[in-house]
């Protein structure tokens, strides 16, 4: 038998100082309206952006047709899915790291296949997929920057340019295909999430 959460909260990063959010209540709304219970003032977060909600086997979270979306580990939230304790949210600049200690290990998605197999990679881009991804590896900081196209350079000893090619096609495998600064942080997260390194 399931049991179910108990507890668990938020922490809310990037609109201030650190703050704690209890799921305290069995449905939790996110938005820019004063109303929600986490409430985050910005233009870039819809009035209802998204909804976190109790279920026996853990907490659900749900996009409600935002006008920007929001991720999780990286991954656009399409559908609703179960949250699992370390899970990183980012709505607008609000970046939210989910607690549930003790927390069912079950289920990771809801109405979501597990993650597709990652592409086939070349040795380089194998390696500077590794170098891209070894802050989200080590641990430490929640929200970790990618190392700058000039770092991947020195630690592959390649030049800058052929680490942007590389990153080109990188991002073409793994389906990236806006041009946005965050490319390099979803091309990692995207790659843990996908089992592309380890």
């Amino acid at each position: 038998m399931v049991r179910p959460v108990t507890g668990g909260w938020f922490e809310v990063h990037g609109t201030g100082p650190v703050r704690l959010v209890p799921l305290s209540v069995d449905t939790l709304t996110i938005g820019r309206a004063p109303g929600n219970e986490l409430p985050i003032d910005s233009r870039l977060v819809s009035r209802l952006h998204a909804l976190v909600e109790r279920f026996p086997s853990g907490w659900i979270i749900r996009d409600l047709g935002s006008t920007n979306g929001t991720t999780v580990n990286g991954a656009p939230l399409r559908e609703a899915r179960t949250l699992r304790d370390g899970d990183r949210v980012e709505v607008g600049p609000a970046r939210l790291v989910f607690r549930a200690p003790g927390q069912h290990t079950g289920t990771r998605t809801v109405g979501v296949e597990a993650p597709p197999a990652p592409p086939a990679l070349t040795r380089r881009e194998g390696e500077l997929l590794d170098a891209l991804c070894r802050p989200y590896l080590a641990g430490g900081d929640t929200f970790p920057e990618p190392p700058a196209v000039r770092v991947l350079a020195g630690t592959l000893g390649v030049s800058e340019s052929a680490v942007k090619k590389h990153l080109t096609r990188l991002y073409d495998k793994f389906g990236l295909v806006s041009n946005d600064d965050r490319r390099r942080a979803r091309l990692a997260a995207e790659a843990v999430r996908r089992g592309a390194v380890s």
